[in-house]
């Protein structure tokens, strides 16, 4: 059986430092290849014309021309999957954010000179993305958001007064950040409380969850170390930092601490999922989405056989089918549905049981 052939990347950055990093650190997989090097966006195109790679990452801070204004001009005329590879955090963000509205698939941190452990970790995550990147649908129409007709009531009494409340726990990776946007979107105010792991670096998940935040009717927020999870509440596991799921009496919170790379992934999807089948187990709800790898199927497994509803998104709306299909393989899923459906399967199997 013919072997197939590496996944081609162009590695587009202005430091020769990253650049030679980039390059070494991709190289260093048998299944990737690079292709080429470019220092800036008009040297790429250069090299685009001679040949397409399969897959580009691309810095955002770059001289003559940013790397937003080419991802733009790229998609509008010849798409390719591109992994936006940058050191920028705190109000910089935002701009990872236009990124991804422009067609960006995945956001990841710059390598660093650092300790042999963190570079390890880099290697990892970069060329999981490629690899992710490489299956991408990257001309895959998103859906905006519109909101379900009829929002529920106000449920009796205050958030989390009875052990009876449904806990809904969500993993996303490659193609999540805007599958997480509509459906957050559709959620109406008074909607079951939400955990999610969204795969992403240290320093971008705050800036996130404050976007969602401004675009929703509910509250989206990083979570905190002991935050209470509430009615009308999203929290998002902070980059590279785990989330659990604990309780107490009738309440639940989480709880966000350190450890090695799970399935993977810090924060991982499995380290979640685990936690909530142990906390909440049969008044959970846990839905794999759009993502690489195998990352949450072990764990919703667990949250299947704690008695939990388990939902998968389904192959035609995910941007990578890659987790819900390892998850429906494990026999995790008990229901595919497609990205629009998911939000009225939540309210509906989330409402308080009598």
């Amino acid at each position: 059986m013919p072997q197939a052939r590496p996944i081609r990347v162009l590695v587009v950055d202005d430091s020769a430092v990253v650049r030679r990093t980039m390059s070494e650190l991709i190289g260093a997989a048998p299944d990737l290849e690079v292709m080429g090097a470019a220092n800036d966006p008009f040297q790429a195109a250069e090299m685009l014309r001679r040949e397409v790679p399969d897959v580009i990452t691309l810095d955002v801070e770059m001289p003559r021309m940013d790397g937003i204004t080419f991802l733009r001009r790229l998609m509008a005329q010849r798409p390719v999957p591109v992994i936006v590879c940058s050191s920028l955090v705190g109000e910089g963000t935002r701009t990872m954010f236009d990124a991804l509205e422009a067609g960006a698939v995945e956001i990841i941190r710059k390598p660093a000179v650092s300790t042999r452990q963190f570079l390890e970790e880099s290697a990892i995550r970069i060329q999981d993305a490629v690899r992710a990147a490489a299956r991408a649908r990257v001309s895959l129409r998103r859906p905006r958001a519109a909101p379900p007709p009829g929002d529920p009531a106000p449920p009796r009494g205050t958030a989390m007064a009875r052990t009876t409340q449904t806990v809904v726990a969500i993993g996303a990776s490659t193609g999540g950040t805007e599958a997480l946007r509509f459906l957050l979107e559709s959620m109406p105010p008074f909607c079951p409380p939400i955990v999610i792991v969204q795969h992403m670096p240290a320093g971008f998940t705050r800036a996130f969850a404050e976007r969602l935040d401004l675009g929703t009717r509910i509250t989206v927020k990083e979570a905190a170390h002991g935050d209470s999870v509430l009615r009308g509440q999203a929290l998002i596991a902070p980059g590279n930092r785990h989330m659990v799921l604990k309780r107490s009496g009738a309440t639940y919170f989480v709880q966000i601490e350190d450890g090695p790379l799970v399935s993977r992934h810090r924060p991982s999807v499995d380290v979640l999922f685990r936690s909530v089948a142990r906390a909440a187990g049969a008044n959970a709800i846990g839905v794999i989405m759009t993502g690489m790898g195998s990352d949450g199927a072990a764990g919703l497994k667990e949250m299947r056989g704690a008695g939990a509803m388990t939902l998968g998104q389904n192959e035609t709306t995910c941007i990578v089918y890659g987790m819900p299909k390892e998850a429906m393989k494990a026999g995790a899923v008990m229901r595919e549905a497609a990205l629009g459906e998911l939000p009225a399967l939540l309210i509906e199997h989330g409402r308080e049981k009598v």
